[in-house]
């Protein structure tokens, strides 16, 4: 939650000195209450189309308990893997509830993602070929990704650069590829695009949509194909920092709703559904990482060493991204401490935070790190051989429900079973 420049933890003290008996630190927690709140503000905000739908972004939080909460909104999953495809399966999504976007794919992930009867969103011109030759035909539904290249921009700069991106056709190939899959025997037709990520304006998705609409018009003249969806993707980005003015999702339907009684409506488009991807917007200030400040150094700069490291959230050391911090229990005292709050990886990028003025902190702090429910566990790794973290939700009524456990060094260990030095271990238990 946002006030007034001040990120408020969806959780307390009090009831996180009460999960840390049953949950070592650290761990990730989220916010069963602001999840289902967000997705029926997300369907609301689309509520104009009638065939709205959002396919949840796996990768960001690939948990499948937090699948089966949005499940509960009618959405989908978008999924980029083997592995994401399974999952959704066993939650039990399938045919078009489940967008498979992805890219040099692998021949196997394309016809399991038929064999699940989900709509496949073609990366490039040359997967026509490559998916005809895997699964023996084309779809009956199909997408393609579309790339405009050039830089994309907005009233405030610079949001991103498509033109120096791997994904997506090209306009010319987007028209050439439609003729294509159509006398390949392709019916219903999509399209998708993602030309810009965590946006933190209203603007972005409205703007995105009067090009795919433009295009969409073009397509419809030049190959005469039944479009059926336009698949926004994600990119509606949130607020890391209280400065920041968060995106208002009701005021970013309203702008593509807009758009589309100016674009699709005349041209005879009105039942094209309206789809979005999104991730970090369905999840990101839902989730945070929980973790104890276990040391302190006072070297050139004052340091506060925490159980957590970039294993757990690997956002800061990867692109110096910002996560806020609140130092539980001390939310009111002055910020006159200025420290880097740093992880135990033999990399001196394992930074959660660099020259940050918070409260003073003290050995057995617990301190939230804000806004990791979406792309925080998911980015784990066992760099330094660290195990990654339970997650846990906070459930509406106050609960707590362990959703994944953390990884033990059997975890760890298991992938060398093929190995009989490691065999006899009296490490590894069966």
């Amino acid at each position: 939650m946002e006030n007034k420049k001040k990120k408020v933890p969806f959780v307390t003290k009090a009831q996180l000195e009460e999960m840390v008996k049953q949950y070592p630190t650290p761990f990730h927690l989220y916010d069963e209450k602001g999840i289902r709140e967000n997705a029926k503000a997300v369907k609301d905000a689309f509520a104009w189309n009638k065939g709205f739908r959002e396919y949840f972004a796996v990768k960001a939080t690939p948990n499948p308990f937090i699948l089966s909460l949005l499940k509960d909104y009618d959405c989908g999953c978008d999924c980029s893997s083997l592995t994401e495809l399974m999952m959704a399966d066993a939650v039990g999504f399938g045919g078009e509830h489940i967008m498979f976007s992805s890219n040099d794919t692998p021949a196997e992930e394309f016809a399991f993602a038929d064999q699940l009867g989900a709509i496949i969103n073609l990366d490039d011109f040359t997967h026509i070929d490559f998916l005809e030759q895997t699964i023996g035909k084309i779809p009956e539904t199909i997408s393609c990704r579309y790339n405009p290249g050039g830089v994309f921009l907005l009233s405030n700069g610079i949001m991103d650069n498509p033109g120096d991106s791997k994904y997506g056709f090209t306009h010319d190939q987007m028209i050439e590829g439609f003729r294509i899959l159509k006398e390949k025997g392709a019916k219903y037709f999509g399209v998708h695009a993602f030309l810009a990520s965590n946006t933190v304006t209203n603007e972005y998705y409205p703007k995105l949509a009067r090009q795919l609409f433009e295009l969409v018009v073009e397509l419809k003249e030049k190959t005469g194909c039944d479009i059926r969806f336009i698949n926004l993707s994600g990119g509606v980005g949130i607020a890391y920092s209280p400065d920041q003015t968060p995106n208002d999702i009701a005021a970013i339907g309203a702008g593509v709703k807009e758009a589309f009684e100016e674009i699709l409506i005349p041209a005879g488009l009105a039942d094209v559904a309206i789809y979005t991807e999104m991730g970090r917007f369905m999840l990101g200030p839902y989730g945070c990482l929980v973790t104890a400040a276990i040391h302190e150094k006072h070297t050139y700069k004052e340091y506060i060493g925490v159980d957590a490291c970039a294993a757990n959230l690997m956002r800061p050391a990867m692109y110096g991204a910002y996560h806020h911090i609140t130092v539980m229990g001390k939310e009111d005292a002055p910020c006159d401490r200025k420290y880097d709050v740093v992880g135990s990886l033999c990399e001196n990028n394992d930074k959660f935070a660099v020259d940050r003025m918070l409260p003073e902190i003290e050995k057995g702090d617990l301190l939230v790190i804000h806004d990791t429910g979406a792309h925080g566990f998911s980015m784990g790794y066992n760099y330094n051989g660290r195990l990654r973290s339970a997650e846990v939700l906070l459930k509406e009524d106050g609960s707590t429900q362990l959703i994944r456990r953390a990884e033990t060094p059997n975890d760890y260990f298991a992938t060398f079973d093929c190995f009989d030095i490691l065999k006899n271990s009296k490490y590894i238990t069966n």
